[in-house]
């Protein structure tokens, strides 16, 4: 996605959330920095109202009379409240309206009904799992830490790729090995656990994140 907003601190902001939600995010500070892109690849366009010379609303025009981005759902994200510039954010095609200040939550619970509204999300298949730093190549079987390769196993991929599809849900040792181990005919509880320990050693930094739930099991856990 792409989030278009003249508030440089604030474009980062959504975009290190959004990332962390798994989500490949872009930024630009200007509609005239926006329009030279090729707009037609994003699956949704979080875009600011107040702009300099072309402002939100008339960057979603443009976009919306061109069929090749007429499409691509829109977010307005604007410290403009009134009812009459919601109507005109309405009216030009926008998916939704968010005022400032908003919550982070609230950006991403929007942005996720949005994609879900559109089907988008259900088009385009997932590629990559991330979290800050952090990606998983669904692709070519890979991780990566701060742009280094991270030599993982097929089990280590496996876990961390369920852990990463599932932040802070706790998956128990019975469960890990079903869904990784799945038929083999015969894996003790202790082969999760070393294949864990392995894996927070792997990942570096991130090994804190995968956190043990005495007497429960595992997780991703989000900082």
């Amino acid at each position: 996605m792409l989030v278009v907003d003249d508030e440089e601190d604030l474009c980062e902001i959504l975009k290190f959330n959004l990332e962390t939600e798994g989500y490949s995010v872009d930024t630009v500070n200007s509609a005239e920095e926006a329009l030279k892109l090729n707009l037609g690849k994003y699956d949704l366009l979080l875009l600011d109202v107040m702009m300099g010379e072309i402002s939100g609303f008339k960057m979603a025009n443009m976009l919306k009379k061109d069929k090749k981005t007429a499409n691509v759902p829109i977010i307005f994200i604007t410290a403009k409240d009134t009812e009459n510039d919601t109507v005109t954010g309405f009216n030009i095609g926008a998916d939704d309206y968010i005022s400032k200040p908003f919550s982070l939550r609230e950006v991403s619970a929007r942005v996720r009904a949005v994609l879900r509204r559109t089907s988008l999300s259900e088009d385009i298949p997932v590629t990559q799992l991330i979290y800050k730093s952090l990606v998983l190549d669904l692709l070519q079987k890979k991780a990566v830490v701060d742009n280094i390769d991270v030599p993982l196993t097929k089990k280590e991929f496996e876990i961390l790729k369920l852990l990463l599809e599932n932040k802070d849900k706790v998956f128990s040792r019975d469960e890990i090995l079903n869904q990784v181990w799945n038929e083999d005919s015969y894996v003790l509880d202790r082969t999760v656990d070393v294949n864990i320990t392995r894996l927070r050693r792997k990942i570096g930094i991130y090994g804190k994140n995968v956190v043990t739930r005495l007497g429960y099991g595992y997780c991703f856990e989000q900082d």
